[in-house]
């Protein structure tokens, strides 16, 4: 298998164009559904992790599995945020240089 060199900027534009094609975007959406639809696939991925079905598998040719569901999660956010016109990669560089100088646990939080 070939290594896939995308940038994020790349992946993001082209889950955004992938979801317009197929009709995700032909109803306007509030903030609120958006987040719904992301906690969604993080339902589904707490219950293929339930399953036990942490690899991914294929159900009729369909990727399943907690892992799969995760990457759902991240294809719903760059969609969105692609949808907002956000530079990803730069809010995603900013946030990791933040963390990067923060206390332990950001100061003693619990798990």
């Amino acid at each position: 298998m070939s290594k896939d060199s995308r940038t994020l900027e790349e992946w993001q534009k082209e889950i955004h164009r992938i979801a317009k094609d197929k009709g995700w975007h032909e109803m306007d959406r509030n903030e609120a559904e958006i987040i719904s639809l992301i906690h969604s696939e993080l339902s589904e991925a707490l219950e293929e992790y339930r399953e036990g079905n942490m690899d991914i598998y294929y159900e009729d040719g369909k990727p399943e599995g907690y892992v799969v569901e995760l990457v759902d999660v991240l294809i719903r956010i760059l969609d969105h945020l692609e949808e907002r016109d956000v530079d990803t990669e730069k809010v995603l560089r900013e946030k990791c240089d933040y963390n990067r100088d923060r206390n332990e646990r950001h100061g003693g939080k619990r798990i």
